[in-house]
């Protein structure tokens, strides 16, 4: 009945999660939302005391339950192992304890070191939202088309198509590559990611060797037939010692459930015979250093949060233009900074997957790899949507209002002179001005000495001059900007806009 139940919870868990990475209409986010927030690294990174407790707690009492119910990754993982249908196919295998703690310590240095990208390689949360968003989504979003083709044949409006792109081939490769690694192992041996590499299966590990509730064996009943152990997708089962790894195990009931003699059961573990005072000092060791880990990340992680808050958005006419040079990257509003967005920033991509107009997309340098950066070339910032500062479950991205977005200024314009239509191509244009939504832009006479007297325009010598040989220019005010990208989005110069936003290290507040 206990594995039936986690079944159940499990595959609730995994598709509710996995919809939420999917969906770009927002409905998820507002029901499910704290599904991704009480992720393990996401809630360390947004420094989330009650999640944080809730999991420990969690494994405390029963095991890594999480990493069969939560951890959308190893559901995911026992999914592929459940489609090779093969009986009795594992086999105990001894911990690689070294390997794991090198894996968790560096994994947590890394996040340390603020370079979160890079250790999100390894997390589970960010590394199945990499999966679902980057490979999934394109072919949901598909789906979605053919169900808006249909639907509009029927004079119906139930769905609306969206556009479908790669938005970076480097995230797609890396997604395939991880996707194929944790497959292949999942389909071997099972649960050979989360007990060797995965470093919160690993910190989880070690607050479960203390957990008071587990399988235990009934030494009455076994005759050592095995039988659980072949069935162990942990590999975690040592029938001649009558042992469990309770560091591997992760609470799948698969032992209990294959056991004929009725001789495994989920009990109270410290009524277990194996409870040597070396495996209890080991275990209050391992436990220690969990705890260590924890919160040495926590207390860096509160140390950076140095910056002023802000927020994000997108929606607008696609129209194909080439990514110009900027001096300072773009960052998403809420994001704080460059730095808090790189140091808290998993690279999960569930806020690239939910912007309503593609001006999110995964950075492709190597000092921010996979983490969001953002880009006008097929659409602008909204200034009413918060969307992406709404889903982010790290803290990368604070979660900001509606009214808040108005005032933040993650940038501002750049015009450049030689590429704008009335400079060029002399002929009237000012659309960047009259699409601003912060109204910072004002048209000026490029002629000098051209002036306005009332609705007539003169000359230096005070001549009339026809209101169609006035070539107008843009200056942008500054302190009114607030680098929505409108002005680059909707700029008719092609290929490169006239005029640009370059972004601000540190947001601002007008």
């Amino acid at each position: 009945m206990l594995r039936k139940i986690r079944l159940t919870l499990a595959i609730i868990f995994w598709v509710l999660i996995t919809w939420l990475l999917l969906d770009f209409t927002g409905t998820a986010q507002a029901y499910l939302g704290w599904m991704a927030k009480i992720q393990f690294i996401p809630a360390l990174l947004a420094l989330n005391v009650g999640a944080l407790l809730f999991v420990v707690t969690l494994t405390l009492l029963m095991g890594r339950i999480y990493c069969s119910v939560i951890c959308p990754l190893g559901v995911m993982q026992d999914f592929i192992a459940w489609l090779r249908k093969k009986k009795n196919k594992y086999n105990y295998s001894p911990a690689k304890s070294t390997l794991r703690l090198i894996v968790l310590v560096v994994a947590f240095a890394i996040l340390v070191a603020n370079v979160g990208w890079l250790a999100g390689l390894v997390f589970p949360y960010s590394t199945y939202g990499r999966i679902v968003s980057t490979i999934l989504a394109p072919l949901y979003k598909l789906a979605n088309n053919g169900l808006a083709a249909i639907a509009e044949h029927y004079d119906s409006y139930a769905f609306y198509e969206v556009d479908v792109w790669i938005k970076s081939i480097s995230a797609l490769v890396v997604a395939l590559l991880t996707l194929g690694i944790i497959a292949v192992l999942a389909w071997k041996n099972g649960r050979t990611w989360c007990n060797t590499i995965c470093p919160v299966g690993t910190l989880l590990g070690l607050i479960s060797r203390k957990s008071l509730h587990g399988p235990v064996f009934d030494l009455e009943k076994c005759n050592s037939c095995g039988l659980c152990a072949r069935n162990c997708k942990s590999a975690c089962i040592n029938v001649k010692e009558h042992d469990i790894d309770m560091s591997r195990c992760v609470m799948c009931g698969n032992c209990m459930e294959t056991c004929r003699q009725d001789a495994m059961h989920f009990g109270n573990r410290s009524e277990a015979v194996h409870q040597t005072k070396e495996g209890t000092d080991e275990g209050r060791r391992a436990v220690l250093t969990g705890v260590a880990l924890l919160a040495g990340t926590a207390i860096a992680k509160a140390q950076a949060k140095v910056e002023p808050k802000t927020t994000d958005g997108g929606l607008a006419d696609i129209i194909k233009k080439k990514k110009p040079r900027r001096e300072k990257l773009i960052t998403p509003p809420g994001s704080l900074s460059i730095r808090n967005l790189r140091t808290h920033c998993t690279a999960c991509q569930l806020c690239i997957d939910a912007c309503p107009n593609d001006v999110l997309r995964p950075s492709s340098s190597l000092d921010r790899f996979m983490q969001p950066e953002v880009s006008y070339e097929r659409g602008y910032c909204r200034p009413e949507c918060n969307r992406c500062s709404q889903v982010c479950p790290t803290s990368a991205i604070q979660p900001v209002s509606v009214e808040e977005r108005t005032a933040i200024q993650v940038g501002h314009a750049v015009w450049t002179r030689n590429l704008c239509i009335p400079v060029k191509d002399e002929k009237p244009c000012g659309l960047c001005a009259r699409k601003c939504p912060a109204q910072a832009i004002q048209m000026v006479p490029l002629q000098a000495g051209v002036h306005q007297d009332g609705w007539r325009w003169r000359d230096a010598d005070g001549d009339e001059i026809p209101r169609e040989k006035v070539l107008l220019i843009p200056v942008v005010n500054e302190e009114k900007c607030i680098g929505c990208g409108a002005c680059e989005n909707l700029c008719p110069s092609n290929p490169i806009s006239a005029i640009h936003v370059e972004g601000h290290e540190v947001h601002r507040e007008i």
